[in-house]
């Protein structure tokens, strides 16, 4: 069993602007809320160490600390990034790009499986995942406009 969280936006400035804020991993900190910390380059294969928040956890402010692997980087078009602990959690974190009205159409989400999402509801992660991964969508618009 899988859970697939999918979000979109329209943003308003070009797929390569976009694409410049997603892969400059160095600054996630700066106004990424879910994805704290990122270190590493945007490159296919590349390992990067992250420290996303917890969305599960009942904790307020926990976080995990990861190191990822970039299984799509295709500058101006997409960004997905794989974690696995094995037979528990296998993720893969993905932006899609597509210029759309004189700007970006952003498709954002993530596909979990393993035994830690089987125990999620789909009323947890409407609750819980979603909204997260929208507040990730406005703060990458606002991001992009302020380096405009």
């Amino acid at each position: 069993m899988a859970h697939l969280i999918r979000t979109e936006a329209l943003i308003a400035a070009a797929p390569e602007a976009v694409w410049s804020v997603l892969a400059d991993f160095e600054r996630y900190g700066a106004w990424n809320p879910l994805n704290l910390e990122a270190h590493g380059e945007a490159a296919p294969g590349a390992k990067v160490k992250m420290v996303f928040r917890n969305l599960a956890s009942k904790t307020p402010g926990a976080t995990i600390s990861q190191t990822v692997t970039l299984v799509a980087c295709e500058p101006g078009r997409t960004l997905a990034w794989a974690g696995t602990v094995p037979l528990l959690f296998r993720g893969r974190h993905h932006f899609t790009l597509s210029p759309e009205a004189g700007g970006t159409r952003l498709l954002h989400g993530e596909d979990l499986r393993g035994l830690i999402p089987m125990t999620f509801s789909k009323a947890q992660i409407a609750r819980d995942f979603v909204p997260a991964y929208e507040a990730v969508n406005t703060a990458l618009a606002a991001r992009v406009a302020a380096l405009g």
